[in-house]
């Protein structure tokens, strides 16, 4: 609307307003109150209003009988929901007195249209319960400066012209306006202005409060200003919106217009050869086998003829992606150097010296062979000894890429081989997936937790493996998904697992065991001083020289909080530390934490191992066991019961096979008591009791023979053994000690207990001479070919 429209507009609402009475002539003293909410009502507005019917259709009936018709409106909000919240007191000080036309009700709600009159105050209540009825006066503004009252009134005009263009509601309100005000009187044409913002209640009410016209000017102008700035960024924002679509769809249709033009001179590709091209081009520099070449330029036809959108389209699609994906004939070099290999070994692991002996000599056959391959290594050992970061440490080596999966809990075979293609959603089994990573034929593929294989209704993987870590099989791996035969003999396969017990023979055949066991207190105190502290401080962005730990205090964690055979629990100890110390440092950023063996129980509580006393007595003997989470001791205890009836009783949660070497043990020493200077008749009148401490633990194993028969001559003799032995031998029925597993793990539980004297069997002679120097020093072994040898060194002769 431009500025001749406008004054057309103001002339003929001058004339209409000259040729009617003004509605406030007739202003009534007593009106009927109903509040509303969201925004005020102005006296220059005329729009419908909706209330609920309760409790004001009542009032709307009077209303209406009324000759004048009016009502007053006041802003509420929150609006009442009944007649019982409503509280006259919390009305605004002003509000609006409008007439009612065309009073209905529709959908449940009573809606009428108001035309504005004028502003209205109560003066007093007639009737504080609904319909409620007041008794107003009608304030009147005093006689502003013209000249700036003008000035205003331009302002407020240009604002509402510059809103004209930016949205076309506004021009049909200002026709509305115009048909019924004089733009000579601002009063009106200030609370217009206010009605035309989308400002928030209170602040239109701050605006219907103000009588005095200049000062209400000088609020809404603000309000108008804002409401030209709004607009104008929507309207920037639509018009960027819709350019950007305009864009998008000229793109389309551009895209589109090539397409036809290209096909029509025959020079496009559908994406049909866009895929088809695309697998050729991924063969390229590849040597693909001529038979699985063959199957896949077979699949590339059929993918040329087949529709795009039929189902058969998509999984010819889907194969080719993953048979192209293969890094078929794609090798990478290997870095056998050897000096390169220790000086990785050493950096990521501390002890461990005759492991990496084993490593570096594996490496060493590889690389004077010229190549490494064929070869399945099993790394066995408790939790937590670094198995899997050994298996990262042999791929850093040789430079080839590594590719970890878990096989613990696996029970479907088409995990290791693959879906067969007839299935919905069918994939290549893990190992393809793991060649597709890699991109190369001969990467470093580590199986974690052999051990825990399962085994369902879907098939027994631990037998699905039997190819794929087989020499002589793994040369034409078979994928059921592929079909096609995969060479995997370059492939160095690392399996690791906590325990034999639970691989299958056939499949432990085929793997080179090398046996991780625990570490002695002195390696962890390296592994936490070199490895495990400094990372816990990376891990949490501490500064070394902000936080610190003496040497004696991680002794003391390895000792009280820390005794399993590896260094999980060690770490998770270290970063409790320095979590709690963390708290410290953010309520000081300038104190330097240092932690001595004296703050352990502030950072960790009480230790949960304490200095161990140990049994001693008799018929008290100290076994050396082995487990999943390494070796430990294994105190053995005997005692009489009575002398009423012969019997003999375990306890201790013992296997089958242990409470067979106990049935030895006392038919053993039973029969041979007079030969080993006991009673003969001891065990003819004895109850006797032979328990094995820590009962909710399951024990089992052979090798507790000699121990259970030590305990059993020290309760027939009356004699307690020699102080500080532990030992470890199976025992048969003609006093023969067989040979046991576990040595040296056996041997790290003796030293962690602080037991230096052992008695082991003279068939492990030549484990124990392996050991390296530092587990063997300090330590007086005795080897025992019979049990004779084992009561020579535990019961001297008596005085």
């Amino acid at each position: 609307m431009n500025d001749q429209e406008i004054a057309t507009e103001i002339v003929d609402a001058e004339t209409t307003a000259n040729s009617l009475v003004l509605p406030e002539q007739t202003l009534p003293e007593q009106v009927y109150v109903i509040p509303i909410h969201n925004r005020p009502f102005f006296p220059a507005q005329v729009l419908p209003v909706v209330v609920n019917p309760d409790p004001w259709a009542e009032t709307l009936k009077r209303v209406v009988k009324t000759p004048q018709h009016s009502l007053a409106l006041f802003y509420m909000d929150p609006p009442p929901e009944s007649a019982e919240e409503f509280d006259p007191d919390k009305l605004p000080e002003h509000g609006t007195l409008v007439r009612v036309h065309h009073a209905s009700q529709e959908g449940g709600k009573l809606q009428f249209v108001a035309q504005g009159l004028a502003r209205v105050r109560i003066r007093g209540w007639l009737s504080r319960k609904p319909p409620y009825l007041v008794e107003v006066d009608y304030p009147k503004s005093a006689q502003d400066p013209r000249d700036e009252v003008k000035a205003y009134g331009m302002a407020l005009i240009n604002a509402i012209k510059e809103l004209l263009p930016l949205n076309p509601l506004y021009s049909e309100e200002l026709k509305n306006y115009l048909n019924r005000f004089s733009p000579n009187d601002p009063s009106p044409l200030t609370d217009f202005a206010a009605a035309l913002t989308t400002a928030p209640g209170d602040e239109l009410q701050e605006v219907l409060d103000t009588v005095p016209v200049l000062k209400r000017m000088e609020k809404v102008l603000p309000l108008l200003r804002k409401e030209v700035e709004v607009a104008r960024l929507q309207n920037e924002l639509s018009a960027e919106v819709n350019r950007q679509i305009g864009e998008r769809q000229r793109e389309f249709f551009l895209k589109e217009q090539l397409k036809i033009i290209q096909r029509e001179l025959g020079i496009t590709k559908d994406d049909k050869s866009a895929d088809t091209d695309e697998f050729r081009a991924r063969l390229e520099g590849k040597r693909v086998p001529p038979a699985a070449r063959k199957r896949i330029d077979e699949e590339l036809n059929k993918l040329s003829i087949l529709e795009t959108g039929s189902p058969e389209y998509a999984v010819t699609r889907n194969y080719l992606d993953w048979a192209t994906n293969i890094p078929w004939g794609v090798y990478g070099e290997d870095r056998l150097d050897l000096a390169h290999a220790r000086k990785v070994l050493d950096r990521h692991h501390a002890g461990m010296d005759d492991i990496k002996a084993r490593i570096i000599e594996f490496l060493a056959v590889g690389a004077f062979k010229g190549e490494i391959a064929g070869s399945i290594v099993l790394l066995v050992g408790p939790p937590g000894v670094g198995k899997t970061s050994i298996g990262k440490s042999i791929a850093e080596s040789l430079g080839r890429p590594f590719y970890r999966f878990s096989v613990g809990g696996m029970r479907d075979e088409a995990e290791i081989k693959g879906h067969r293609r007839t299935y919905i959603g069918a994939l290549p089994g893990k190992l393809v997936q793991a060649l597709k990573d890699v991109e190369v034929m001969n990467p470093v593929i580590m199986l974690d937790e052999i051990d825990k294989l399962g085994a369902s209704h879907h098939g027994d993987p631990a037998s699905a493996l039997l190819e794929t870590l087989d020499p002589e099989q793994n040369v034409a791996f078979l994928d059921h998904y592929l079909d096609l035969r995969l060479d995997l003999s370059k492939v160095l396969f690392v399996c690791t697992a906590n325990t034999l017990d639970s691989i299958p023979g056939p499949l432990l055949d085929r793997m080179e065991v090398i046996r991780l066991s625990g570490y002695i207190a002195e390696e962890k105190f390296a592994i936490a001083k070199r490895h495990l502290w400094p990372r816990q401080l990376e891990k949490a962005g501490v500064p070394k020289n902000h936080l610190s730990i003496s040497d004696g205090a991680l002794r003391a964690v390895i000792e009280g909080y820390a005794r399993e055979a590896g260094v999980r629990q060690l770490e998770k100890q270290l970063g409790k530390i320095v979590r709690k110390a963390v708290v410290r440092l953010l309520e000081d950023p300038e104190a330097k934490v240092k932690v001595g063996p004296r703050d352990l129980e502030d950072y960790l509580g009480m230790p949960p191992f304490r200095k161990e006393r140990r049994l001693e007595g008799v018929g008290i003997i100290t076994g050396l066991a082995w487990t999943s989470m390494g070796g430990a001791t294994l105190p053995i205890e005997a005692t009489r019961i009575h002398t009423l009836n012969r019997g003999f009783k375990l306890t201790g949660k013992l296997g089958e096979v242990m409470k067979e070497s106990a049935e030895i043990a006392y038919s053993y020493v039973s029969s041979h008591l007079k030969q080993y200077k006991g009673d003969p008749t001891f065990f003819d009148q004895a109850f006797v009791h032979l328990h094995v401490p820590e009962g909710a633990t399951p024990k089992d194993g052979p090798s507790a023979g000699i121990s259970m028969a030590s305990a059993l001559l020290s309760l027939a003799r009356n004699q307690a053994p020699k102080k500080d032995v532990a030992m470890t031998g199976e025992l048969t029925l003609t006093g023969q000690v067989l040979a046991i597993g576990g040595v040296r793990e056996k041997v790290i539980a003796a030293r962690r207990q602080k037991i230096f004297e052992l008695v082991l069997p003279e068939a492990n002679r030549g484990d124990f001479e392996e050991l390296p120097a530092y587990l063997k020093e300090g330590l007086s072994v005795h080897f025992a070919k019979t049990f004779s040898d084992v009561v020579k060194m535990l019961f001297p002769d008596k005085p």
